[in-house]
Formats: structure tokens, sequence, C-alpha cells
């Protein structure tokens, strides 16, 4: 049986120590989406919005969460990152449109960035929901996942398609 990283002697939870760990290049890409009704899409695509610009507004939360991860994952070391981008694509489906979110994220340390790409899509779609509820419920957040990571001890990690 592997012993568990973030449990001391004593049982109770820690976080691991990474001081001895080589500093590399690592980047992860994660995704995540929201699934809005036709009058959702067309205010968004239209601008129309009154909070203001809907994927503006959730791409800069995005960046906000990926810089904060730390703060709201207990375990999470605080990292300083090099790069955040947030990117969408629409899908029209029969009586939907899925927003895709691909958040990216890069550093130079000691620990990987998968954790800050996860938060900053998931962030991404709560902003999407949160701007644009006053119209319909009814949306629906995608799975969230891990599409690529690289650098670090435990390698490259890339999802197949």
């Amino acid at each position: 049986m592997s012993e568990f990283t973030h449990i001391n002697e004593q049982g109770n939870a820690k976080m691991v120590d990474v001081s001895e760990k080589n500093i590399t290049k690592r980047t992860a890409i994660a995704h995540s989406s929201i699934t809005v009704n036709q009058a959702i899409y067309q205010q968004i695509v239209d601008n129309t919005n009154k909070k203001g610009n809907v994927l503006n507004t959730a791409q800069i939360a995005g960046i906000m969460a990926a810089k904060n991860t730390a703060d709201i994952i207990p375990m999470c070391h605080p990292l300083p990152l090099t790069g955040i981008d947030v990117s969408f694509n629409w899908k029209e489906n029969e009586a939907s449109f899925t927003l895709n979110i691909q958040a990216s994220v890069s550093t130079t340390g000691k620990t990987g960035v998968e954790m800050e790409a996860l938060t900053a899509a998931s962030v991404v779609a709560l902003t999407v929901y949160d701007m644009t509820k006053a119209l319909d419920k009814s949306m629906i957040i995608g799975e969230t996942y891990l599409l690529s990571k690289t650098g670090g001890k435990s390698g490259d990690f890339q999802r197949p398609n």
C-alpha cells in the first residue's frame, strides 16, 4: 500500500514539500463548457447583456481564478504563473448552444499548474452562468477536465481524442 503524500505522521493534512524538486517549465490546458439557450447565446454574441460583456468578464474571472487557486484549493502551492490564456468557441446543437472553454496556464517552477487551469476553466463557466442567469437558470455546466500537461516528474500528459 502506498503512502499518502498529503498526510503527516499524525494522520492530518499537510502540504507536500517540493523544495527538492527541479525547476522546469510546466504547462496545463483544461476544458469546460456551458450549454445555453438561443436567447442567452444571442445576448452574448450581440453583447447586449445588462451586466456587460459576458465573455470578456468571464475571461478576466478565469485569469483571476488561476492566479488565486492556492487560496481556495487547500493543498495547492501558490505559484508564480508566467502565462494564462482563456479561449472560447461555440458549438451549435439542435435547440441549444455550447460554449467550449479552454484555459491554458504556464509557469517555471517546482510543481505543476493543472489545478490552476482546471480552476480557471470552471470559474469561466460559472461566470457565464452568473451573468446570464436572469434570462434562464436551466443552463448546464459541462464536464471539466485536463486536456494536457507538460513538465515535472510525472511527465507529459495528453488526453486521447
